[in-house]
């Protein structure tokens, strides 16, 4: 990609992420006051209460995608940071506006999916079900932070950064691009349930979740220069080091679990160090 194009796609970005306005938040917000009314409304407001409310729904879309066994298995795999985060590595060279609105949103999700977790208390499927009436793929999860889904958090919140950082300007690209990117969403964040993971509600609320941080991470890193130091190469020795850790770490990931989504992720670090490495020499010369 040349330098021309590289600055297009930063200006893209950031033109991109400047029309981003709060009212944007109107959409997710009454998403969850309807969720909340609807709890309300069938006396789901108690532990038992939310179980029950969803529990066919959640023992029928778990028999349905637990079919397809290894693809959910890989795609619940992308709502960890470790692993959905290499595959943006790039844009810390092409776009890195992405990664000071990523490095923001991350802090915000973080904290958020954190204290919910704790201020809800509600117990993972395998807790509080019988285990022999659903499937669970790879690690069994139990205790009590069921609600919301962190790994949803962490897939909406990469995916709104991507929907809104390439954002087409014409109305019907816009249509598709959009419809595109939030099915793609679903399909990770459902695989939540189909591993027997979480609750149908947890993935819904906790997609939300991850969109408002999103939206909120970007007009805040619109307003701070917390993060301008991403686009200046005298950085570059700093990141590489850090992503030869992240690969050694992908490594390990590899050793236990040898699954393929894990293998794409590490070639994008390696893709982007490679990069980053002749960019470094070049400015050495």
């Amino acid at each position: 990609m040349s330098r021309l194009n590289n600055q297009k796609l930063e200006t893209l970005v950031i033109n991109n992420y400047n029309n981003i306005r709060l009212r944007l938040l109107f959409t997710p917000f009454l998403l969850l006051s309807v969720i909340v009314i609807v709890l309300l409304q069938q006396g789901a407001f108690s532990v038992e209460g939310y179980v029950e409310i969803q529990k066919d729904l959640f023992f029928y879309l778990n028999s349905k995608l637990s079919e397809l066994s290894s693809l959910q298995f890989n795609l619940t795999q992308l709502g960890n940071p470790l692993i959905i985060l290499p595959f943006l590595t790039v844009f810390i060279v092409y776009a890195p506006k992405l990664w000071g609105a990523l490095f923001t949103t991350t802090i915000i999700s973080a904290v958020i999916s954190f204290l919910l977790k704790e201020i809800f208390d509600v117990p993972r499927p395998a807790e509080i079900l019988d285990n022999e009436f659903f499937v669970i793929i790879g690690r069994v999860h139990t205790g009590f932070s069921s609600l919301p889904s962190g790994h949803s958090i962490t897939t909406f919140t990469v995916i709104t950064l991507l929907l809104f950082a390439f954002m087409p300007k014409e109305f019907k690209s816009k249509i598709l691009w959009t419809v595109f990117i939030l099915v793609v969403g679903l399909f990770i964040a459902f695989s939540r349930v189909g591993v027997g993971a979480h609750f149908p509600v947890d993935v819904v609320i906790g997609s939300t979740i991850g969109y408002i941080c999103a939206l909120t991470g970007i007009v805040v890193s619109n307003k701070v220069s917390w993060w301008n130091w991403i686009k200046n190469k005298k950085y570059y020795t700093g990141i590489i080091f850090f992503l030869i850790i992240w690969a050694l770490a992908l490594l390990k990931e590899i050793y236990d679990k040898n699954l393929l989504v894990v293998y794409l992720s590490l070639f994008s670090i390696f893709t982007t160090l490679y990069l980053m490495i002749k960019i470094h020499v070049q400015k050495q010369h």
